[in-house]
């Protein structure tokens, strides 16, 4: 009986592992999404800015090119000023040249309120642009490393229920039968050591003559607590 406990801790380790590679079925693909998102996120960033700078500027020669025509036409409008010959003239003329003179002013502000924002997205596309270089470079590595993980995930599963097959023929089928059970109901280990004299898994503290029997490991004795399976390992168990 105590090597039908022997093996069944090798069973466990086995089912642990699996549980891990299912698991790792679920949060790897989880991962990699993330690290591909990261990577999208820094390059739109640049992209955008990229963009900004590029329409800022458009916008900045367009606004040049305006204030340059006012200021033409203010010329015209200034000299004009010689060939006036009445006050409803005059007041006319005077009020074109204020409102030439007004969009020129509106203008050129934001002409420099652009110009700010150029040098500020000038400054800051570089960084942006070796920040999602070298995010793509860090992030590719990642995925290559759980590419090569989620590939062999089925490999490993079909390994690891090799495995357990070849355990199981060995065991008791009323033995493993029982082993199934607690897993299901109780998840986690099945098998544990005898702590100081107590469950290893829920500490519930065992009777003496519950102690001397599974010392003797002629049967297999479950916690009268939390139903997993006892076994008394030397140096651990006292």
């Amino acid at each position: 009986m105590l090597n039908d406990l022997q093996m069944l801790l090798e069973l466990q380790t086995i089912d642990y592992d699996l549980g891990e590679l299912e698991r790792s079925k679920e949060y790897i693909p989880d991962m990699m999404e993330n690290l591909r998102r990261e990577i999208n996120e820094t390059v739109e960033l640049f992209q955008k800015t990229e963009q900004e700078l590029s329409e800022s500027k458009v916008t900045q020669g367009k606004l040049e090119l305006e204030v340059k025509t006012k200021q033409d036409e203010l010329k015209k409008l200034q000299a004009q000023m010689m060939s006036i010959k009445t006050n409803k003239e005059y007041d006319a003329l005077i009020s074109q040249i204020d409102n030439a003179k007004e969009t020129i002013s509106d203008k050129e502000t934001e002409i420099l309120e652009l110009i700010e924002k150029i040098e500020k997205l000038e400054s800051s596309i570089d960084d942006y642009n070796k920040k999602a270089e070298e995010i793509k470079e860090q992030n590719e590595k990642q995925l290559a490393i759980l590419q090569e993980k989620m590939d062999s995930v089925g490999s490993k599963i079909d390994s690891k229920e090799g495995e357990r097959s070849r355990i199981m023929v060995k065991v008791p089928k009323r033995t493993m039968s029982v082993y199934e059970r607690i897993r299901k109901n109780r998840g986690g280990d099945v098998v544990v050591p005898v702590r100081k004299r107590a469950c290893g898994a829920c500490y519930k503290a065992l009777p003496p003559h519950r102690i001397q029997e599974i010392k003797r490991g002629d049967q297999i004795i479950t916690c009268d607590n939390c139903g997993r399976m006892l076994l008394w390992h030397n140096g651990v168990s006292e």
